[in-house]
């Protein structure tokens, strides 16, 4: 299949991601702060997973670039379309550990999709190609799923400590990767 058939699949996959996430924000209640602070745990649920969503866009992206056809790799499309499940379980029950490491299991499935992916392209282009050089070590692609399980462990110990995790594996990814496009540049 061409990567541009994939590119607009996973546009499509993750806009409806989107769409479901934000059509389970509920309305408060009543017109005060307090019924606004009632939703705030599925507000701040949906902005964290929508932050995710939109990394995991923007690298596959990028990871894209790297290659003139895929071999029908979607499946990390498939754990992306289970996180609107887990971030309204955890926002409806707030600082639960059961909700929260969930939610983290969520989050380590695309983690682990993600790199099986980058794996694969690997296998088929070659220990020289661009992905090879734009990856590197790879830090952030190897601590992240490690934070992800100790963040679950975490949950039933401290969700908020949980949650914190989940948040800095997100700022870890938030200013996008640009190793793939340096490589573009460099070439």
């Amino acid at each position: 299949m061409g990567k541009d058939r994939l590119t607009a699949f996973s546009d499509g996959v993750i806009a409806i991601i989107i769409t479901i996430m934000v059509l389970e924000l509920k309305v408060p209640h009543g017109s005060s702060w307090t019924a606004l602070a009632g939703v705030a745990p599925n507000f701040v649920s949906y902005v964290l997973s929508f932050v995710y969503l939109a990394i995991y866009w923007n690298n596959h992206h990028h990871l894209l670039h790297t290659v003139a056809r895929v071999d029908g790799l979607i499946h990390l499309l498939f754990w992306l379309s289970l996180v609107p499940a887990a971030t309204a379980w955890m926002g409806e029950n707030f600082l639960a550990p059961i909700p929260t490491a969930i939610y983290g299991a969520a989050l380590s499935l695309p983690a682990i999709a993600y790199y099986l992916l980058q794996k694969a392209i690997l296998r088929q282009q070659g220990t020289h190609s661009v992905l090879a050089n734009a990856l590197g070590r790879d830090l952030k692609g190897k601590v992240s799923p490690a934070l992800y399980l100790a963040a679950i462990v975490l949950a039933f110990v401290s969700p908020r400590l949980s949650i914190a995790i989940y948040v800095l594996v997100a700022a870890m990814w938030l200013v996008p990767d640009r190793r793939i496009e340096k490589v573009f540049r460099e070439r």
